[in-house]
């Protein structure tokens, strides 16, 4: 892309517009799908982070490659863009087997599974995303495909039906899910091996963008690393997108160099602040600060008070908000932490510093 010498001002206006993306999204949009493809670690020594989970699964790997055996069934869970789809790829890179991606909101039939598992080949991996949205006949009939490596095909209908056995080639089941927590203990049990993805350190992520950076042919001092991984809510996906957008500023501004405070200008023109809060999540703040004192206050209400959905601001803005120690959900409503009232640089009424730091709901 070739852009004119603006200024950071009309690029804010062309780049950061109501219409842009989010930036912060740890859902994969196209474009990160094409750019994650060419990104994406080969083996386990390529992968950064995840040292306990890269650890057991070498040994759960090296073992079934000793053993002439396939892997274990393995159930990969964690918030999206840590990595779980490029762990189910190494995994059957390290096996040296081919790899069939699907999903579990394609899978709506028992028939679209039996499909899929009846045209695996042996060794063959079947990486299985969102594994929890699968629907419950289709489950069902994973249950003996995973323990038994056979599937019961139903011919006919009504009393005339007829199960058909169908052995299947032994196979290793790859399972993703953001939502582990839905998954029926039957199907969770008959997983091998099961590792949760935590979020990244800022020191992971600075290698993160650093290995990237020299894919991408990108220079990128370690300050400018430093800074780009401060604001990446500590999930390699977004690390990637934000080295993207300000490998577009450098190159436009700075000869291509990505120093601190080139980072700096360029996720300002993007509106990703310091601590990685987006315009949705400094919204939310604003509104339940300037707006209703810090809170506590209803869902609904703030959702109309911030213009979006109710869903959009339970789903997609607090959660890292909550985690980040900047919102509170109390059984009277949200509620700002003094934390979100320092990140907006105000200082927040005695009664929300009361008792270490909580709401004080009584007025003491």
């Amino acid at each position: 892309m070739n852009w004119d010498d603006t200024t950071d001002a009309e690029a804010a206006e062309g780049l950061a517009g109501p219409d842009a993306e989010r930036l912060v999204d740890s859902v994969a949009d196209r474009e990160d799908q094409a750019v994650e493809a060419a990104l994406r670690p080969r083996d386990l020594d390529e992968f950064i982070g995840q040292e306990k989970v890269r650890e057991q699964l070498d040994l759960v790997l090296r073992a079934a490659r000793a053993r002439g055996a396939t892997a274990d069934h393995v159930l990969l869970s964690g918030a999206p863009g840590l990595g779980k789809t490029t762990l189910s790829m190494i995994i059957a890179a390290e096996m040296g087997a081919p790899i069939r991606i699907t999903s579990g909101p394609a899978i709506q039939h028992a028939g679209d599974l039996a499909a899929i598992l009846s045209s695996l080949q042996e060794g063959e991996v079947l990486f299985l995303d969102e594994i929890h949205r699968m629907s419950r006949p289709a489950e069902e009939m994973l249950y003996m495909a995973m323990e038994d490596f056979r599937v019961d095909v139903i011919v006919g209908k009504g009393p005339g039906a007829t199960a058909i056995p169908l052995e299947l080639p032994p196979f290793t089941l790859v399972g993703a899910t953001t939502r582990a927590g839905l998954l029926p203990p039957p199907l969770r049990d008959r997983f091998g091996f099961t590792a949760h993805m935590e979020f990244y350190e800022p020191a992971e992520l600075e290698r993160v963008i650093h290995r990237s950076a020299g894919l991408l042919e990108v220079v990128v001092e370690p300050e400018g690393a430093a800074e780009i991984a401060g604001r990446s809510r500590g999930t390699p996906r977004i690390a990637n997108r934000l080295l993207r957008r300000v490998r577009d500023y450098a190159q436009v501004k700075a000869d291509g160099l990505i120093t601190r405070d080139i980072a700096a200008a360029a996720l300002a023109v993007y509106e990703v602040d310091a601590r990685g809060l987006d315009r949705l999540d400094r919204g939310v703040l604003e509104a339940l600060i300037k707006l209703f004192g810090g809170g506590p206050v209803g869902l609904s209400t703030l959702a109309v008070a911030v213009g979006e959905e109710r869903e959009t601001v339970e789903e997609v803005a607090e959660p890292f908000l909550v985690r980040e120690g900047l919102l509170a959900r109390t059984p009277r409503g949200r509620v700002a932490t003094p934390a979100a009232w320092a990140h907006l640089g105000l200082t927040p009424p005695r009664s929300q510093t009361a008792g270490n730091g909580q709401q004080d709901l009584f007025g003491a």
